[in-house]
């Protein structure tokens, strides 16, 4: 109960700084959406909707605000994710379970609103900076945590997540520790304290052995397939292999047998139930999206009736497993062409800014950035295909977060490009001064 009451308390003292600058509420609103702190209480407070409330509040004080209104960024990555916003509206009038769906349709676009509402309000370095550093503490945190407890246990006990959140189980949370790491590794090349610094690689650490104290097999592909991406995107080489030179063998020694048997069916995934269950799930996807290419069967579309009609099994039911599939059976192959894009635009503004920020030794901070989401992407596609994540707030705060940062380089470029032009045409009006007088 103290517990329920110090969050409570805690977020309620945050509420004033909140209507006075609605920024502080996105922050918030991130770290009670990622980090789930409510679902660590045992009483009333953990099922208290907070983050709703700070989202009601922060909405409050974008319209009271004196604070100058920004532009919203229409680019082709929101107004991407604004039709996928509204195919998903669409299906949901179309689904095979309307009470289910619209349920789920509610939960959906309350992230997807904040979403849009941190790209309206964040949109400075300064924020940007903020925004990194709540998204990499809410979800570190665990990281830590299961790293400690892999460590402490010899690798016997599972690492799980916060119950009844996006990230409550062992392959969910291992993916969500293995997304925030590229981010520890841009805080830690822009930082110039040491302690900063050595605390956060000491975190990279323990999030490496808190992925493979998950026992996801799903989590360990992802974090092997962002491994060296992420080495090749950094500038801090050194750092990372000095890091896996010294975590990889003591977790790999650390680790007994059982954890070895779990990660060997990878190449045994006939024999293997649980593998074989997901691929049942996606041929259901398939089935079902062949018969509704279109529209798909909706939000919460993978039910036990709907699997004795488009499974190739129909006693094997399973969730979706795989961020790709669960697009496709809710929502079409309609639906899966504008997520496809979603993610390649969002990929190639990445690229985008990475490649503006090459020359300028001052923008650099936001090339370092965009390069390191594109690994925390990476993790998310090749993770998230054994997952489904199709909807967790983090992959659209990555979103979000490259949108801003190309914001603020543009108008950075901007403010440099105007400045010659404004000399070259002081200096031609005083030259036609002279010549007058002459």
């Amino acid at each position: 109960m103290l517990r329920d009451i110090a969050l409570t308390l805690f977020i309620a003292g945050l509420l004033p700084f909140i209507l006075a600058r609605a920024w502080v509420g996105v922050l918030v609103w991130t770290w009670i959406g990622l980090m789930n702190p409510h679902r660590l209480t045992f009483g009333f407070a953990r099922d208290f909707p907070f983050a709703l409330i700070v989202a009601v509040v922060t909405l409050i004080a974008i319209l009271i605000s004196s604070e100058r209104k920004q532009r919203f960024p229409l680019t082709p990555v929101t107004a991407t994710l604004l039709a996928f916003m509204l195919w998903m509206s669409v299906t949901t009038l179309f689904a095979l379970y309307p009470d289910q769906a619209w349920t789920q349709w509610y939960k959906v676009m309350k992230i997807q609103l904040m979403v849009f509402v941190t790209m309206l309000v964040m949109q400075s370095r300064e924020r940007i900076q903020w925004m990194v550093w709540v998204t990499v503490a809410s979800l570190a945190f665990y990281g830590v945590k299961g790293g400690l407890y892999t460590l402490r246990g010899g690798g016997t006990g599972m690492v799980i997540g916060p119950p009844g959140s996006f990230i409550e189980g062992n392959t969910e949370i291992s993916l969500a520790i293995t997304i925030v790491v590229p981010l520890m590794m841009y805080l830690m090349s822009t930082n110039h304290r040491r302690w900063v610094r050595f605390g956060l690689g000491l975190a990279v650490a323990l999030c490496a052995v808190a992925v493979i104290g998950s026992y996801s097999r799903g989590g360990l592909l992802a974090i092997l397939a962002m491994g060296g991406l992420l080495w090749l995107k950094s500038r801090k080489k050194a750092g990372i292999t000095l890091i896996l030179i010294a975590v990889t063998p003591l977790v790999l020694l650390l680790m007994p047998g059982q954890w070895y048997e779990r990660m060997a069916t990878i190449q045994t995934y006939e024999q293997d139930t649980s593998a074989m269950g997901r691929i049942n799930s996606w041929r259901f996807a398939i089935n079902l999206a062949n018969d509704r290419p279109l529209t798909g069967g909706g939000f919460d579309a993978f039910q036990k009736d709907a699997f004795q009609r488009w499974a190739p099994d129909p006693n094997d039911f399973h969730d979706s497993h795989s961020i790709w599939f669960q697009v496709l059976g809710m929502h079409g192959y309609a639906g899966l062409a504008i997520y496809l894009l979603l993610w390649w635009l969002t990929w190639r503004c990445a690229n985008d800014i990475i490649r503006t920020c090459k020359t300028r030794p001052d923008l650099r901070w936001a090339g370092d950035l965009a390069a390191m989401i594109q690994v925390a992407l990476v993790g998310f596609w090749v993770g998230g295909s054994f997952l489904g994540l199709a909807y967790f707030d983090l992959p659209y705060i990555l979103l979000a977060l490259l949108v801003l940062t190309k914001r603020v380089v543009t108008a950075e470029v901007a403010k440099i490009s105007v400045q010659p032009m404004s000399t070259s045409v002081a200096n031609a009006l005083s030259a036609g001064i002279a010549s007058h007088e002459k």
